[in-house]
């Protein structure tokens, strides 16, 4: 399918931009998560992560090598999933390591999707495919809880001239993550709720994160939090096209 083809593009043309802005910020998200290995091994594992992460996005643009940069993708993410577990331990009650925690865990569902999409046997992809979207429902469910915590820094990113007013679609699109993930949980209408996700979180990343990166290219937040709403928006679709829906 085409459709499914330009979003793994997308897939890895994001975790492309991921590396190069972690290669260019040493002050990225990457090497700060390096740190845990001490100071000499620390900038050896986070130069090769982002060379992997540009390289292995490249890779899964093409039909021979996306099952394998699927899976050095899946494996990548799944190591920051992981890393987010020591603060969630440290400081329980502190959303902000649970948030993080289920958007790389969205985007390692979306690497697993590529996976079960080039998987030759029906009932393996079917299964990893299975996998995949009860995943991508729990990080949905919890996109709606973290806006509900962040109520109001989600309502600051909404641009103003959008009309009625922000708070407006902010409690709109919490409403949409819920459904959502009520839908992909219980696998019905699950493939709509997940291609109608990725329109609204493309959207975001279009109103949102593509303003701030024009009016402040210099700020590395801007690209990190562009290039992760378009892995979990190409992670969206990817899911919805599972065998097993």
């Amino acid at each position: 399918m085409k459709a499914t083809f330009y979003w793994r593009v997308v897939f890895g043309a994001s975790a492309m931009l991921s590396g190069v802005a972690s290669l260019i910020w040493h002050d990225s998200g990457m090497w700060l998560r390096s740190r845990a290995f001490g100071p000499t091994l620390a900038p050896v594992v986070a130069w090769v992560l982002a060379i992997a992460l540009v390289t292995a996005g490249a890779a899964i643009m093409h039909p021979r090598t996306a099952r394998f940069a699927s899976a050095v993708l899946g494996v990548i993410y799944g190591l920051f999933t992981l890393a987010c577990i020591p603060d969630m331990i440290a400081a329980p009650s502190t959303p902000l390591s649970y948030v993080d925690f289920f958007e790389q865990l969205s985007i390692v569902c979306g690497a697993i999707a590529i996976y079960a999409a080039t998987e030759k046997d029906a009932a393996r992809s079917a299964a990893v495919g299975r996998a995949a979207r009860l995943g991508f429902g729990v990080c949905t469910a919890s996109f709606a809880w973290a806006q509900i915590v962040y109520l109001r820094h989600t309502e600051s990113l909404v641009p103003m001239w959008i009309e009625p007013n922000p708070m407006f679609w902010t409690i709109l699109t919490t409403v949409a993550f819920g459904l959502a993930a009520i839908a992909i949980l219980i696998n019905y209408r699950a493939r709509l709720a997940m291609r109608l996700m990725a329109l609204m979180l493309a959207l975001f990343g279009l109103l949102v994160w593509l303003p701030r990166i024009v009016t402040h290219p210099e700020t590395l937040a801007n690209w990190t939090e562009f290039s992760s709403n378009y892995l979990m928006t190409a992670a969206s679709w990817l899911v919805s096209d599972v065998r097993a829906l």
